[in-house]
């Protein structure tokens, strides 16, 4: 099979199209045959060496992927080789023409939904919930500003929240990004890139501020998310490229909380958890991923470029 494999650490330039064995699946495994495969911007940084998981060389990029179920090992149960399905982590890597999973991995797809709109459902989704319901512990009537909304996690942290009964404030740098954040949902779209747009932010909360801010790039947004939260409010650090000087006692007048997650520090419970919260979602309609822009598998040097500018506009995927 064709897969994406990087020798040594670097630049985009190190994924390097190859052909690779078959995968089998051992007891309790899963092979899925790909169609689609998810770009995560972790996964440039792991690429690069950078992130706090630095996988053996070789190895295959991407924990998102959408296809068919071609296999299974010993124990597998309630899966049939032909089932459509998206994967909440892999044990081989995406970015492949097949993946290996733990059955407890791998998901329904339902019929409504497109293998590209299952290969952005993995880390953008699971990432969005944890840091809105698990992390953030939105409630029902609460405020939520979502930065960076029309990015992956973004469309998706709209979508939970306006499911879940939220009002939903979003940013874009981007029209054309707006445009998609007020049609996933969002009551109010504002430019993040306006001098302005926190004085637009409190006054359509009518100067109380907003109870939950879910966070793409805390290095450059962080110390001014901290005037705008109401009290008891709470930031959830989702993405981070740097460092940056706070003044704690914004946190501290406000009875407020800044609040930190890895996805890969969720419960096995809580991923079950979440993935039933996901199908569920996808069955009602509720949730609607929405897919940006696709490349062939040749081209994963191109995606990760892609998922790392500015403007984000939905979930980058590849396909075999």
């Amino acid at each position: 099979m064709k897969a994406i494999r990087v020798h040594e650490f670097g630049g985009p330039e190190v994924l390097k199209l190859e052909y690779v064995h078959d995968l089998r699946a051992g007891a309790g495994q899963v092979v899925v045959r790909v169609a689609a495969a998810g770009v995560n911007p972790y996964d440039t940084y792991m690429r690069q060496g950078t992130y706090a998981i630095k996988p053996p060389l070789p190895y295959t990029p991407g924990s998102d992927a959408a296809g068919t179920v071609e296999s299974m090992g010993e124990g597998v149960e309630g899966l049939a080789a032909g089932d459509r399905v998206y994967v909440g982590g892999t044990l081989s890597g995406a970015y492949a023409e097949q993946t290996l999973a733990e059955a407890w991995q791998v998901h329904p797809l339902p019929p409504s939904v497109s293998f590209d709109q299952g290969a952005a459902l993995n880390v953008p989704y699971a990432t969005a919930y944890r840091a809105l319901l698990q992390i953030g512990r939105a409630l029902p009537g609460e405020t939520v500003l979502i930065h960076g909304a029309s990015g992956g996690v973004g469309v998706a942290g709209v979508q939970w929240a306006r499911a879940a009964g939220m009002k939903v404030i979003g940013t874009g740098g981007t029209e054309r990004g707006r445009e998609m954040v007020a049609a996933q949902g969002a009551h109010h779209v504002l430019d993040h890139r306006a001098p302005d747009y926190l004085d637009q932010l409190m006054k359509l909360t009518g100067g109380r501020g907003v109870d939950v801010i879910l966070e793409m790039l805390a290095n450059v947004n962080l110390a001014k998310d901290l005037t705008v939260l109401a009290t008891k409010g709470r930031v959830v650090v989702i993405g981070n490229r740097g460092n940056i000087e706070i003044n704690p006692r914004d946190i501290m007048r406000r009875d407020a909380a800044v609040l930190g997650f890895t996805l890969w520090g969720a419960s096995r419970q809580e991923l079950d958890s979440i993935h039933a919260a996901l199908v569920a979602g996808l069955e009602n309609g509720s949730l609607r991923p929405v897919v940006g822009k696709e490349l062939p598998l040749a081209e994963a040097a191109q995606a990760h470029r892609t998922v790392m500018e500015p403007g984000a506009h939905g979930k980058i995927v590849l396909v075999a």
